[in-house]
């Protein structure tokens, strides 16, 4: 049976539920919401488990904090057994307007801490990541405390329909394959934002 790891990345504890930054684990706590499971902690991170089509799905949080992502992954991936191409990374990226999804096979870290480590702990760039555009509603020097803050009300009114669709992005990824669930969910998802 095929097996994928779906890594959502975040940081762990309260003071990040439900900001930017956390858009991975809120992508999982919705999927896995959706098939009816619940994460255990495991080492370095919480892990989440289902069975569609033929295929097994893993799902990460890892708990090593944002910096450190590739740690988790690596060690999640060694353990699993699971190849490269079977990987798949959400982020947020302040690069792409809200609401816009963007899925591909490699590409650079782009500025982002959690890809940076990635990369390094892999050794290459050469796997799949969904990235959550967030957008760049910040002014100068105000960065951080927009990633790390909270959606707004105008934002958390989208999420029902975006997360729904995060999840299906994430299940075509491991029945569909890469290109076809590209074609399908790049771009814009919500119409009126």
């Amino acid at each position: 049976m095929k097996k994928y790891l779906i890594v959502g990345l975040g940081n762990i504890g309260a003071d990040y539920n439900n900001t930017r930054h956390n858009i991975g684990f809120k992508i999982l706590d919705h999927l896995a919401k959706e098939q009816n499971i619940s994460f255990s902690t495991e080492k370095l991170g919480d892990i989440a488990t289902f069975k569609h089509k033929g295929r097994t799905f893993i799902l990460l949080k890892p708990s090593t904090y944002m910096n450190l992502s590739g740690k988790s992954l690596k060690y999640w991936m060694d353990k699993e057994k699971i190849p490269q191409e079977n990987i798949l990374v959400i982020s947020d990226d302040l690069n792409i307007d809200f609401g816009t999804f963007r899925l591909k096979a490699k590409g650079s870290a782009g500025g982002h801490n959690g890809l940076k480590d990635i990369n390094e702990k892999l050794g290459n760039q050469n796997y799949a990541r969904f990235r959550f555009g967030i957008s760049a509603m910040f002014g100068k020097g105000k960065q951080v405390n927009y990633v790390l803050g909270k959606w707004n009300a105008d934002e958390e009114r989208y999420f029902p329909e975006l997360l729904d669709k995060a999840a299906q992005l994430i299940i075509s990824f491991g029945t569909a394959g890469i290109g076809n669930t590209m074609n399908q969910y790049n771009g814009k998802q919500v119409d009126d934002i």
